[in-house]
């Protein structure tokens, strides 16, 4: 085939999200609040009721907030939890629960079922005309061209029952788990490795008389076991397995399940709502962006559960990508933006791939005498302030600053808040002094904070041609926030933006629509941003809508 089927005439551009987990759903959320139309497709017939992923950190809970989604979730998790460290003779080693500050406007760590999440997020998607969904619905083919692909698309039990259909998508978003038939159809292959001899046995039990708000890793070297408490009497407790006890993917033998909980419960039949074998895989797709196919979630990296942190990457591909496929077919950036997809989250998986190994190395040892230095090195460790801090507030896991990609760094003070996210302290707007998080009066775009600025700093930086944005003063010094000259206004709520801030006076943070800070700047630096930036962001003057159909194919 070199040629593509005809176009649709008119039809407004599709994004295919392929898969139902909690990353696809979260993807078409996002999508769907801006505006995009979006077929969804999951093979199974209905969400998953495993309760695989357990834990959401506080930058998916932001990303759900920029879906409207964040009210919607706190009745479904058990916010504010930490992970509890034991050593090789029971006693507890340390407690690392953040820094007890909502950085990013929400709870450092928050465990939950994942059934739950995803009924929500399903359910969420009902909002949106513009986003259909179908259970029950494979995708067989991909054939990629310059300006679309094609799929192929098979519903139906195969039993003379099966039906197929070709739909023409703008993107294909392959969030299809660790088989992903998208990554199989691009050829990507993984790198990295797996731990075939590694075998742990998860259960999730319910009627649990574990009450403790946070996760406990035991790090017995005989058995090193993980419990992690959840709503409702529901607990996970995960074990590793000693060699012949069980094979990963058998079925699990309610006996040794029943011996293993012995110690912590009493348990019926019943009472497991899951029990499986399993080992981990610590996997990085080669390529995160073929053509106008990406890749995210398990399709894209794998890694084990020490650090907690599977899904939670996945919801940041989704962050990263989103808003800019939709920035993209609305005409206000160039292909290229998408090109940093692969080179904005690619270092940051690999970091926590690595974080991941690393901890189950250390923690699930079964190796008695890494155990006991492990231990005398976290107790000698918590004796400094440094040290303290380093274990309780969790600062071993990876800094998600972008050092390449759609950022603009600038000289200056305020060069290393550049590609980080900008924090969420609750502060005051609008006429009767209003009371939220920094989030909500930026709007869903791009915005522009200008720490006390004047009005001939204002008109110099909108002549730069920098990407259109909404406007905000900064107010410090625990002032009202006055708007002015169009301009919407914040002022400190807390103490927490005074803090964040106050070293900026003069200065622009240009924030991209994931709340990550593209460029901190003075007025006079603007037009160097702007340059910076604009083979990703044309000027908003020499937008252009997504060019034309180009009959060729990619492969």
């Amino acid at each position: 085939m070199t040629t593509p089927p005809s176009a649709s005439s008119g039809a407004t551009p599709l994004v295919l999200v392929v898969g139902a987990g909690p990353v696809g759903l979260t993807a078409a959320n996002l999508l769907g609040t801006l505006g995009v139309r979006v077929l969804v497709v999951e093979r199974h017939t209905t969400t998953s009721d495993e309760a695989k992923a357990i834990s959401l950190d506080d930058e998916s809970l932001r990303t759900l907030q920029l879906a409207d989604l964040d009210e919607a979730v706190y009745p479904i998790i058990v916010p504010g939890t930490g992970t509890r460290y034991y050593g090789v003779d029971g006693r507890p080693l340390v407690h690392a629960r953040g820094t007890g500050e909502r950085r990013y406007g929400h709870p450092f760590k928050n465990h939950f079922a994942q059934p739950d999440l995803e009924r929500l997020l399903r359910s969420a998607l009902d909002r949106f005309p513009h986003v259909d969904v179908r259970f029950g619905t494979r995708l067989v083919q991909l054939t990629q061209y310059p300006d679309r692909v094609w799929a192929t698309l098979a519903s139906g039990d195969g039993d003379g029952g099966q039906a197929t259909q070709q739909i023409e998508a703008a993107y294909v978003l392959g969030c299809d788990g660790g088989r992903s038939t998208v990554r199989e159809q691009l050829s990507v292959p993984m790198r990295g490795r797996s731990y075939p001899d590694d075998v742990w046995l998860v259960v999730d039990t319910l009627d649990d008389p574990h009450d403790q708000r946070y996760g406990m890793h035991v790090g017995d070297p005989d058995r090193p076991l993980v419990i992690v408490p959840g709503r409702a009497g529901r607990c996970r407790y995960e074990f590793r397995l000693r060699p012949g006890e069980c094979a990963p993917g058998t079925a699990v033998p309610f006996g040794l399940v029943r011996d293993l909980l012995r110690p912590h419960r009493d348990i019926t039949p019943e009472q497991v709502e899951r029990s499986v074998a399993y080992t981990f895989h610590a996997l990085l797709a080669e390529r995160l962006r073929v053509g106008r196919c990406f890749l995210l979630g398990d399709a894209a990296h794998m890694m084990p559960p020490f650090a907690g942190q599977g899904l939670n990457s996945g919801v940041r591909d989704a962050a990263n990508l989103c808003w800019k496929v939709a920035d993209v077919l609305a005409g206000r950036a160039t292909e290229a933006l998408l090109d940093t997809y692969d080179t904005e989250r690619r270092p940051h998986a690999q970091a926590m791939i690595d974080l991941s190994v690393r901890l189950g190395r250390l923690v699930m040892t079964t190796d008695h005498r890494r155990a006991r230095l492990r231990d005398l090195c976290v107790r000698a460790a918590l004796r400094s302030r440094r040290g303290r801090r380093y274990l309780t507030e969790m600062r071993y896991r990876p800094d998600t600053r972008v050092t390449t990609g759609a950022v603009a760094p600038t000289d200056g003070p305020g060069q290393a808040l550049t590609g980080t996210l900008l924090q969420q302290p609750f502060v005051l707007h609008g006429p009767g002094y209003t009371s939220t998080r920094l989030d909500d009066p930026l709007g869903p775009g791009w915005s522009l904070l200008g720490i006390g600025l004047s009005d001939d700093d204002w008109t110099g930086v909108a002549a730069a041609g920098l990407p259109d944005a909404r406007y905000v003063d900064v107010v410090l010094g625990d002032r009202a926030p006055r708007e002015h000259g169009g301009r919407a206004a914040v002022s400190d709520g807390d103490g927490a933006l005074d803090a964040y801030l106050a070293p900026l006076p003069g200065h622009l943070l240009l924030v991209r629509p994931d709340r990550l800070i593209a460029a901190v700047f003075t007025p006079g630096q603007a037009d160097h941003v702007a340059r910076t930036l604009a083979r990703f962001l044309p000027p908003p003057s020499v937008s252009q809508p997504p060019t034309a159909i180009r009959r060729s194919v990619i492969f």
